[in-house]
């Protein structure tokens, strides 16, 4: 058996970098580690920390085709952050222009939940805890 640890990184390839890198530092908090050009490959690479730790490597490439991106897609779902207290959220994206989804309750937990779309419509949920 493998024996993993944790998560170390969720890898996001945008189609608009300042637009992505925005969204994710100014609307969602998160803090930058690290920005490279790559010159090579014509690509960003952002390396993204959570309360400081690493998370998120947002890449840019030129011409990235478009994929389908609904919740109910084969594939990754989405990308869920905890959240302490689901109003503050809605009212942070209420500031920030952000749509989310209709708040809901999770039927097993009893938990709150919301949806929102990053700049590339990759579902993104915040989940109360």
């Amino acid at each position: 058996m493998i024996s993993i640890t944790q998560v170390h990184h969720i890898a996001i390839i945008c189609s608009n970098y300042e637009v992505s890198k925005r969204f994710y530092t100014e609307v969602l908090g998160l803090s930058v580690l690290q920005e490279v050009y790559r010159a090579e490959r014509q690509s960003y690479k952002l390396d993204l920390a959570l309360n400081g730790q690493y998370v998120i490597e947002l890449f840019s490439f030129p011409e990235t085709p478009k994929r389908l991106s609904r919740p109910e897609a084969a594939g990754l779902r989405h990308l869920a952050f905890a959240v302490p207290d689901l109003e503050a959220v809605a009212q942070h994206l209420d500031n920030q222009n952000v749509v989310y989804e209709p708040i809901r309750t999770d039927e097993f937990t009893g938990k709150r939940f919301t949806f929102i779309a990053d700049p590339d419509g990759l579902p993104l949920e915040f989940y109360e805890q």
